[in-house]
């Protein structure tokens, strides 16, 4: 890069445009003869290269060169994870500091590929080639290792190691047990090079069937932060110290309550509403949102920012969360209880009769909340009360509203605060309804566990009003906030949904001939659009698979400081403000709101600003990583339920249909299992990719999408969450159940079949 004209010490973006933009590695010797700076000015720029790394903007990168905080170092050291059948090598660096999750990068390797293999360390040249990175490498550097996470099983006296991850096509010789054996959740290093790849076990983990185990597998496998340091702590010990001061609006007189689930380890957000005295607003409402004021104490720039910002969010299990702050402050100082003073930040909102919202403003205060209430207990008292349900596709409460006092809930706080909660949601339900959000009611599944972390039962979760009343309540809070930092023209972290991509409309449209089903092209799409479509499946039984296809359709929600929409909830206007104990986009809202409306300390800085792509794009990532992690946890619960009704014949239904085999699903359960199309018989199946459907040739048996039907369970792996069907007959008569577990009385883990990869298609 050309050396600048001088001009006195640069700008910390001029500093950031030279570093990403340099074909060199930059350092203070190379910044400092680019923008010609002597003497002083030399001393100035090293001053302020160390505030821009305390930022967050950049980092150093081995011998004191410099990078954009996020990026990669032009030249670094990669450790080689994955070499695919074709010989192609990937890489991850092997010190990665940043935030966000360390990214995978393509080698490009001179000569022939295959010459490096897992654990191979080296010397690489990087680039960013679209939105991914290629390295280039210059020296072949002495090996390290690559870690794989599995469970030990003996097959005829050879030992194997079946890893964790679905994905994982093969098992791994193990030519170290390292003190290990049969069943051991262990760590081992891969060693060797395609197709002789084996496995050497560096560390025993323990049993994978221990109770609680299943989230720490995905904690471990994901490499989610759940360890604070030192610093972290003492500094969330010091600031849960805090005075909440003298300004704060005072709002400890009016009867505002938590409704939450009846397990929750953190509260954010509490609500009141009462009827609007104002003659303007004639029949609508006043209410308010009391959201945990997490930015008065989580500071930029702070340990416990970087902290937050480096885990993006907090991540639960069944049986255990990783919060995004320290337990004194998820828990305790900012989570908001009954008879606590505690700091807030209230919305306050001005709500018409027919659920329009007229107007907000947001002050900081201090709440004391009347009640901290689990939403089975707010439903059993309102249905009590006598009060009609506002929503007549809510389920009815389990709970017997016959005694008020049995669900813990004052008759007074019924009268003063839930029961004008519920006449001001009537409104916002109203609202809603002329709205026409996408209406996708899939039921999620529940993990019920003893006090040991013993599995009692997985169900689906219930829908009642009060869900869909707190709901409501954050959304109107969420929506008030992007306007509100809209109008004082401040950045503003939006949830972005953006329509389905017309691709994805196309495979809906052929999807849903197959029920006789049109579905234009056309039309505009609309949220809408989709709720009319399900409207005409009515109650017919592939209405899940219906709604689950639509599901697949839409895109996935990101954060960005680019207004797009939010589709789903069919509004043009929406951030996160309501959950900035596990949320750090919510944390920034926060922040943004403090600075626009003058509300006192902790307010976003400029650089925090402009980094706000960045980080949008980083929490991004870190949603999807605690979904994963979340999803694969459930998945490891259900089968590890499943695992004690092997060899039984259950109730499924087909949920997807490949070349290969199908998959389906237990009813009210969930887990997907496959049945391969090798044990269909020793006919041939046609696979129509049209219909999703296989076809026997012969028997003209048919598998299809949405079918329901019972297959014998052969496999349930609570290690990584799969499962195996097969039908009933099987090829002839079915095999009596086999003994699936050890003399431990766990599970036994076996190697699958070899797959069959004859392709089942059309014939050529």
């Amino acid at each position: 890069m050309a050396k600048q004209k001088h001009t006195g010490l640069p700008t910390r973006q001029q500093i950031l445009d030279f570093i990403t933009g340099s074909d060199q590695p930059a350092g203070k010797r190379e910044i400092a003869k680019a923008f010609g700076l002597k003497g002083q000015e030399k001393i100035q720029l090293k001053a302020l290269l160390k505030d821009m790394a305390d930022e967050g903007l950049i980092d150093s990168a081995p011998g004191r060169a410099f990078h954009k905080m996020g990026g990669i170092p032009k030249v670094t050291v990669l450790r080689v994870t994955d070499v695919d059948e074709d010989g192609q090598a990937w890489a991850v660096p092997e010190r990665w500091e940043a935030e966000g999750p360390e990214p995978r990068l393509r080698l490009k390797e001179k000569g022939r590929k295959g010459a490096l293999g897992v654990g191979d360390r080296v010397l690489a040249r990087t680039e960013e080639a679209g939105k991914g990175w290629i390295a280039h490498p210059l020296k072949q550097l002495a090996r390290g290792s690559e870690l794989m996470m599995g469970v030990i099983h003996d097959e005829g006296g050879k030992f194997w190691l079946k890893g964790l991850d679905k994905k994982e096509r093969r098992d791994l010789a193990i030519s170290d047990l390292g003190g290990a054996e049969a069943g051991d959740l262990v760590l081992a290093e891969k060693t060797g090079r395609p197709p002789r790849i084996t496995a050497r076990v560096t560390q025993k983990l323990g049993d994978p069937f221990e109770p609680r185990s299943f989230s720490l597998i995905a904690i471990h496998k994901l490499g989610i932060p759940h360890v604070f340091s030192d610093e972290v702590l003492e500094e969330a010990k010091t600031v849960a110290k805090l005075d909440l001061g003298k300004d704060r609006e005072d709002l400890r007189h009016l009867p505002i309550v938590a409704i939450d689930p009846a397990d929750a380890r953190d509260h954010d957000d509490a609500v009141w509403a009462a009827p609007d005295e104002d003659p303007a607003n004639s029949g609508g409402w006043k209410a308010i949102v009391a959201i945990a004021d997490v930015s008065f104490y989580v500071r930029p720039g702070s340990a416990l920012d970087r902290e937050a910002k480096k885990r993006g969010n907090s991540v639960y299990f069944p049986d255990r969360v990783v919060p995004m702050l320290p337990e004194i402050l998820s828990a305790d100082v900012c989570s908001l209880k009954a008879g606590q003073d505690r700091a807030a930040m209230a919305c306050h909102l001005t709500i018409s009769k027919d659920g329009q919202i007229k107007g907000w403003r947001f002050t900081r205060a201090v709440v004391r909340l009347s009640a901290n209430i689990a939403y089975e207990n707010a439903q059993a008292a309102i249905d009590a009360a006598g009060e009609e349900r506002v929503d007549v596709t809510s389920s009815p409460c389990a709970l017997d509203p016959a005694d008020l006092s049995s669900h813990g809930v004052d008759p007074a706080l019924v009268e003063n605060a839930l029961k004008p909660l519920w006449a001001c949601w009537r409104a916002l339900y109203k609202a809603r309804e002329a709205r026409e959000p996408l209406d996708l009611d899939l039921p999620e599944r529940q993990i019920s566990l003893d006090e040991k972390g013993r599995i009692l039962s997985v169900a689906p979760r219930e829908r009642l009003d009060a869900h869909k009343l707190i709901e409501d309540y954050m959304i109107a809070a969420n929506v008030a906030a992007a306007k509100a930092l809209e109008a004082k023209k401040a950045p503003v972290m939006y949830r972005v949904h953006e329509p389905p991509a017309r691709e994805k409309l196309a495979a809906l449209k052929e999807y849903l001939k197959t029920f006789g089903l049109e579905f234009a092209l056309g039309q505009v799409i609309r949220p809408a659009t989709f709720n009319h479509v399900i409207a005409r499946v009515g109650e017919a039984d592939h209405k899940p698979q219906v709604m689950e296809q639509i599901l697949r359709t839409q895109t996935q929600a990101y954060y960005a400081p680019v207004n797009q929409g939010h589709f789903g909830l069919s509004l043009g206007s929406y951030g996160h403000f309501t959950s900035p104990i596990r949320r750090y986009a919510d944390l920034v809202v926060h922040r943004a709101l403090t600075g626009a409306y003058k509300l006192g300390e902790g307010a976003l800085t400029a650089d925090e600003a402009a980094s706000m792509p960045r980080i949008g794009e980083m929490i991004s990532q870190l949603e999807r990583r605690a979904m994963e992690a979340e999803r694969d946890t459930m998945d490891r619960y259900v089968a590890a339920y499943l695992s004690e009704k092997v060899g039984e014949i259950l109730d499924v239904r087909i949920t997807g249909v490949q070349n290969f085999g199908f998959f389906a699903t237990v009813e009210g359960l969930g887990g997907d299992g496959l049945v391969p199309v090798r044990d269909l018989g020793g006919e041939y199946f046609r696979y129509d990719e049209t219909t999703h459907s296989l076809t026997g040739e012969d028997s003209e048996t048919v598998y299809t999408i949405g079918q329901r039907l019972q297959l014998r369970l052969a496999e349930a792996n609570p290690v990584n969450g799969a499962l195996r069907f097969e039908l009933p007959e099987g090829r002839g008569a079915a095999p009596p159940p086999r003994n699936n577990r050890d003399k431990r009385g766990r599970p036994i883990i076996r190697r699958g079949r070899p797959a069959n990869i004859r392709h089942q298609g059309k014939r050529r």
